[in-house]
């Protein structure tokens, strides 16, 4: 999302460093914990199930100072099996593959000739040391039925700005298929740079903002050393697709807000590096070929719903300022590229399941910014990145390059095409709208899809930015944005925490769980409130919490 401008930056990093640093100078015992494994210090994760296949990654330490980004350490051999059983007694496939410093240490196996809809356990063995059994499953047949699906979903967790309990809550849960993160899995900026109301929770490694390789490999080796993160992925596969905070602030096609050529060199050799690292340190599978490798791709989940993962920063118009609006407005500018925007069209189109469910980074709802009182329009504008005067929008999500959402929801439309659901992150805040036909004339115009946005695991929001309880002029903002675009049915601006999304055949549901206090490793969860989408409706409405 777009999180800074020139003013919060630096309003941000007046904050006093020093006591930040002091509190988290040391490792928690958590974390202490998580390395217990001198070789698997980073766990294990799974991701992208297909009907018979799972990605399966690790990271080896082979010696001590092979450390991640650090260029050193011996080639090794990795060693892995598949099993049918937490035993692993019931062996199904297994192999040895060798990584080295080339690729960080880093491990990804792509197991194929899985069964449909099963549940397998693995481990990997390197210099003498096993790791972790971990669970992962594979999606049912693409010709399966299949009564319920349901995910965990989050979205931007900085490290910093507190503990990722959000993680260990989903960890914890027995009921989930897999996870899907939407975006901001780390965040590139120096210590201090975007941190929560309480300053600095846990400190940056390393302490600048993050350009070269060996960075951005530091960088996804500590936040793959929490302990709640490394839990998550231990239970269910993940789903991830990368927003802007993987590489550089409100990235665009040839550069990013908060990449400056003149001291940190050309955008292409930073976002290379940012796409290598994340390649090597997440559990996710290339699509395309070798020749046009990229992010975006398809999952498919029986008759019941595809999955069409987005990358809305790699191929991107620059954004232009909200209150630009021919230039908003204009057709020649993009924002997923003219390739993806095809693949996305045409597979939403002819998608032979019952729901098409939308991972997207960045909020596609068209939104107006109401007239607030002061304090309330100066947590929006900071939470935004917008001019302290307000505008009518936010440039960086789908607001800012309407062309290409007309193209999307006309496209949806003219086919009569029901049942699309976006799962968003990027915002820091709780969302559940109906996507209009026209804003100005909803209801009487009727809907195309509905939007469900999950908040952010740490990532400062108005609250934060404010540095008043929660629930107090974020509730005044929340009530003014419902009255002033009715199609948003909820908006929760002040809370952290993660969503589970549950299909079914007769509806889609996010319900919205919130964390206690993200500066506490030990935080409570509890529910906040649920939306569902009956099927056929392409409209929200409040749901008791799954169960």
């Amino acid at each position: 999302m777009h999180e800074t401008s020139l003013n919060r930056r630096g309003f941000l990093r007046t904050t006093t460093l020093a006591a930040g640093v002091g509190a988290a100078a040391t490792l928690t015992a958590r974390t202490a914990a998580a390395q217990s494994s001198s070789v698997f210090r980073h766990g294990v994760a799974s991701g992208d199930p297909l009907e018979d296949a799972i990605l399966l990654w690790t990271r080896v330490t082979p010696t001590p100072d092979a450390t991640p980004g650090s260029g050193r350490g011996p080639a090794t051999t990795v060693t892995w099996e598949l099993a049918r059983d937490a035993a692993l007694t019931d062996v199904v496939r297994s192999g040895s593959v060798v990584t080295s410093a080339d690729t960080d240490h880093t491990v990804k196996v792509d197991v194929t000739g899985l069964r449909p809809a099963t549940t397998y356990h693995y481990r990997f063995t390197a210099a003498g040391e096993s790791s972790t059994v971990a669970t992962t499953r594979t999606a049912p047949a693409a010709e399966a039925d299949v009564a319920r699906l349901r995910f965990g979903v989050v979205s931007c967790a900085n490290w910093e700005s507190g503990y990722f309990s959000a993680y260990r809550h989903l960890a914890a849960r027995q009921d989930l298929d897999a996870i899907i993160h939407l975006g901001d899995y780390i965040y590139e900026y120096e210590t201090g740079g975007f941190e929560g109301k309480n300053g600095v929770v846990r400190v940056h490694d390393p302490l600048h903002e993050i350009v070269s390789l060996a960075d951005y490999r530091i960088r996804h080796g500590q936040y793959k050393s929490d302990p709640d993160l490394q839990a998550a992925h231990r239970g269910v596969p993940w789903i991830c697709t990368w927003d802007d905070h993987e590489s550089a602030n409100d990235a665009y096609a040839t550069g990013a807000e908060n990449h400056q050529p003149d001291t940190e060199g050309d955008w292409a050799s930073r976002k290379a590096n940012s796409v290598q690292a994340y390649y090597e340190w997440m559990p996710v599978r290339a699509a395309g070929t070798a020749n046009n490798r990229h992010l975006y791709r398809r999952l498919r989940f029986g008759t019941l719903m595809e999955l069409s993962m987005l990358d809305l920063r790699t191929y991107r118009s620059q954004q232009v300022l909200p209150f630009q609006g021919p230039a908003v407005d204009s057709p020649d500018r993009t924002i997923t590229g003219a390739d993806q925007m095809a693949w996305l069209t045409a597979g939403l189109t002819s998608s032979p399941t019952q729901w098409r469910i939308i991972g997207n980074p960045v909020m596609i709802t068209p939104t107006l910014i109401p007239p607030l009182e002061p304090e309330a329009a100066r947590g929006v504008t900071q939470l935004l990145g917008l001019p302290a005067a307000g505008v009518s929008y936010n440039a960086d999500p789908w607001d800012g390059y309407t062309a290409d959402r007309r193209r999307l929801l006309d496209a949806i439309r003219t086919a009569g095409v029901d049942n699309t659901v976006f799962i968003t992150g990027d915002i820091h805040s709780s969302w559940a709208c109906d996507i209009p036909v026209d804003a100005a004339a909803y209801p009487a115009a009727g809907t195309v899809a509905t939007e469900l946005v999950v908040t952010s695991v740490t990532s400062a929001n108005i609250d934060d930015f404010l540095k008043v309880p929660e629930h107090t002029v974020g509730r005044v903002a929340e009530e003014a944005f419902k009255a002033f675009n009715h199609h948003v049915k909820y908006v929760d601006l002040d809370t952290h925490g993660f969503g589970v999304f549950e299909v079914t055949p007769s509806g889609a549901q996010m319900d919205h769980w919130y964390v206690t206090a993200k500066e506490d490793p030990a935080s409570t969860a509890y529910f906040g409130a649920g939306f569902r989408v009956g099927s056929g409706t392409q409209t929200v409405a409040p749901a008791p919490p799954l169960t």
